[in-house]
């Protein structure tokens, strides 16, 4: 494993951040829907409001909200048996719900638990706990959806934010970005379930090497495919990647076929039929810096930029190979 300084073109690989969640409220008590309106509006939420079970699902043919608060006693349709029916559609089945209700008893809490509320809220509630109960809840649920249901790792929106922390706390950090190279022919003469395979031991020889690296925490994220990432120390970079490309690349060995690991490369058919040789993967790693005497960063798609510029580098040379950005502050 070898390291680099030098970089190409910015090419940017995470999305923008999203805009306001859209929060349903279901409450016949107007006074209480509208003053759940107005404070969650006033904290930068988006609001629609429905009086019953009924003009709830009605809404939800035209609005696609992020959350729902729903009240338990409404005519027409209480809330338990809206909260049934948004979980038997398939697109309303995983909107978070938090249950509003005068019934504080633990088998009535049970009760709408037990029919699909995410959360569960006593009539008088405070405010306070109101509105954190409605961002923990949002958090959870997008952090849940971006979780890769492959690796078990966080995806793109947390790997976004935990970068903007690293920032605002004003530490030193890297980002790390990793590729598998040569992944695409793992696919095309394995097939796809062997190349999971091939992601699934990248995600665990990153997970072991993160914990022998010691603290502080190293955050890993897998932003899809054979790409992942990692954020961390300065002096945390090379221990970690020296350990997860020892790790990964014994483990790869394991998933080739015998013969293929041990000659050393697989054959891989053109669009001819000729078979064409391919080295086995080996892992390109491209590493951006925030440090005190060194870059600082203003912006998350800024820094992933960069450590994909390094990653680039990092492709052109043989074999597993890390490039890490060093370049001194400039405008960003």
């Amino acid at each position: 494993m070898s390291t680099a300084e030098s970089l190409p073109e910015i090419d940017p690989e995470l999305d923008s951040e999203e805009g306001p969640s859209l929060i349903l409220v279901v409450d016949d008590d107007q006074d209480i829907a509208g003053f759940v309106e107005f404070n969650l509006k006033l904290r930068g939420f988006e609001v629609i409001r429905a009086r019953d079970g009924q003009e709830a699902l009605e809404l939800m043919e035209t609005h696609r909200p992020d959350l729902a608060v729903i009240d338990w006693m409404m005519p027409r349709m209480d809330g338990v048996e809206l909260i049934r029916q948004l979980r038997a559609e398939p697109l309303t089945s995983a909107l978070p719900v938090i249950m509003l209700t005068a019934m504080g008893l633990t088998g009535d809490k049970v009760h709408g638990l037990q029919a699909g509320a995410d959360d569960y809220l006593v009539k008088p509630f405070d405010l306070e706990e109101l509105i954190a109960r409605v961002t923990n809840t949002l958090r959870r649920h997008k952090d849940a959806r971006e979780v890769s249901p492959l690796t078990g790792l966080p995806g793109n929106a947390r790997v976004r934010r935990e970068i903007s922390e690293r920032m605002r706390g004003g530490d030193d950090y890297s980002v790390g970005y990793i590729d598998v190279d040569r992944f695409k022919s793992v696919n095309d003469v394995y097939g796809f379930d062997r190349g999971d395979e091939f992601i699934i031991a990248l995600a665990r020889s990153l997970q072991r090497a993160a914990s022998q690296t010691g603290k502080p925490s190293i955050f890993l994220g897998h932003i899809g495919g054979d790409d992942f990432v990692f954020i961390c120390h300065p002096d945390q970079v090379l221990p970690l990647t020296q350990r997860t490309v020892n790790d990964f690349e014994k483990a790869a060995d394991r998933l080739y076929e015998p013969g293929d690991a041990q000659r050393g490369y697989i054959e891989v058919p053109d669009r001819r039929g000729n078979k064409q040789k391919a080295a086995l993967v080996t892992l390109s790693i491209g590493v951006a810096q925030a440090t005190e005497d060194g870059r600082r960063f203003t912006d998350p798609r800024i820094v992933i930029a960069v450590a994909s510029e390094m990653k680039k580098v990092a492709k052109s040379q043989p074999g597993s190979y890390v490039a890490i950005d060093r370049r001194r502050s400039e405008s960003e």
